[in-house]
C-alpha cells in the first residue's frame, strides 16, 4: 500500500496532466487515483478452516488484516442441480459444510459486519441462476454482494462451439439484467477452457465481446489463464474495465494443463503446483499494478486448498500489503 500511496502522490505532485501520455486512456489515471484496495481472500483457499470452526477461522482472518470476503456455494437457496454438482466434490474433499456452514444468510452477514468484513462476491453455479434466479437473488439480500460469480461452467455444451459462447453471452446478459434491479452485477471466472479457439477467436475473448459491461463483469484468475498458455497482462490491458476482480495466486513452476483444461482432474494437478504470491515465479507486483491501472477493484488470495492455512495466510498478506 505504501507503494501505492507513493505512486499516488508523484502523480500529484506533477500535476497528474503531464503523467496522462503514459496512459492509454483517462480511466488507467483515475484508477490508480481511487481509495486504496482492500485485500481480500476466496475462501476455498481454507475450506477446512472454514469448515471445521467458520466464526472461528473468520475472526482469525480479520486480526491478520483481511477485509473482504469471496464465499463459495452453493447456498441453502441454491437451485438443487447446483447442490448436486457440489456433493460429488464435497465427498471428494472431505468436507461436511459449505457456503453459510450452519449460519443463516443474516447471521452471516452479522458476523461478517462484527468483523470488520465486507462480502463484495459471492460464487455461484450458473443453474441456480437459470432456474432460481429470484429465490438467488431474495436468499442473499442479507449479505448485499455486488457480484454474483460463476467460477466455472461444469456441462461441456454450455462451452464446446462459437455458438455456445455466443449462447452464453448472451445470457449473461440477461443475468445481469435482472441482477441490476437488486443493486447487483452478473459476472463470469475464467478457468482455462476458455482459451480454445473457434473461428480464430477464443471464448473468454468472445464473451468480452458480446457482452455489455453494464451487465456483465469478469473475474480474473491468474494462475488458470497462465496454465492455459495465456497472459493476464495482455488480457488486462486488452479489456480495460472489464475485469473487477482478481484470484492473486503464484506457481512455484510451470504449469500447463495436460489438455484443454475443462475438466477438474486438470485443475487438481495444478493445486500442488501453486504458491503464495511473491514466492513463485509469476511476476504478481506487474499483474496487481496492471490490474489496478485497469480498474481491478477487489483483490483476493486464493491458493486452491492450501496445505499450510496459516502459513500461507500470514505471508501472503504480508507480501501483498507490501505490493499494494
Amino acid at each position: 500500500m505504501k507503494r501505492r500511496k507513493a505512486l499516488k502522490n508523484t502523480i500529484i505532485g506533477l500535476g497528474g496532466i503531464s503523467l496522462l501520455s503514459s496512459f492509454t486512456k483517462m480511466e488507467s489515471l483515475m484508477n490508480l487515483l481511487k481509495v486504496d484496495q482492500k485485500i481480500g481472500i476466496q475462501l476455498f483457499t481454507i475450506p477446512f478452516l472454514v469448515d471445521n470452526d467458520f466464526e472461528g477461522a473468520l475472526k482469525m482472518l480479520s486480526e491478520m488484516g483481511y477485509r473482504e470476503i469471496e464465499l463459495f456455494g452453493p447456498y441453502p437457496f441454491s437451485h438443487d442441480n447446483s447442490k448436486q454438482v457440489f456433493t460429488q466434490m464435497q465427498q471428494m474433499l472431505n468436507l461436511k459444510q459449505h457456503s453459510f456452514y450452519g449460519k443463516s444468510a443474516k447471521e452471516t452477514s452479522e458476523l461478517m459486519k462484527d468483523l470488520g468484513l465486507t462480502v463484495p462476491s459471492v460464487h455461484c453455479y450458473i443453474d441456480s441462476l437459470r432456474y432460481g434466479m429470484n429465490d438467488f437473488l431474495e436468499g442473499m439480500k442479507p449479505l448485499a454482494p455486488k457480484y454474483a460469480v460463476i467460477p466455472a461452467l461444469m456441462n461441456p455444451e454450455d462451452r464446446n462451439s462459437k455458438e455456445a459462447y455466443l449462447k452464453l453471452a448472451e445470457e449473461f446478459n440477461g443475468f445481469g439484467k435482472q441482477m441490476k434491479a437488486h443493486s447487483m452485477k452478473f459476472a463470469y471466472h475464467n478457468h482455462g477452457y476458455e482459451h480454445i479457439a473457434f473461428d480464430g477467436e477464443m471464448g473468454l475473448d468472445i464473451l468480452l465481446n458480446n457482452t455489455d459491461p453494464e451487465f456483465v463483469q469478469f473475474e480474473l484468475d491468474i494462475f488458470w489463464m497462465k496454465a492455459a498458455g495465456q497472459e493476464p497482462i495482455d488480457y488486462l490491458k486488452k479489456y480495460p474495465n472489464r475485469f473487477k476482480m482478481m484470484h492473486v495466486k503464484d506457481a512455484a513452476k510451470k504449469f500447463r494443463f495436460k489438455g484443454d483444461g475443462s475438466t477438474p482432474d486438470q485443475w487438481m494437478e495444478g493445486f500442488p503446483l501453486m504458491s503464495d504470491p511473491g514466492d513463485g515465479i509469476f511476476d504478481i507486483q506487474a499483474m496487481i499494478e496492471q490490474g489496478i491501472a485497469s480498474g481491478v477493484e477487489h483483490f483476493y488470495l486464493e491458493r486452491d486448498m492450501a496445505p499450510e492455512p496459516e502459513q500461507t495466510l500470514k505471508n501472503s498478506i504480508d507480501k501483498l500489503n507490501k505490493m499494494m
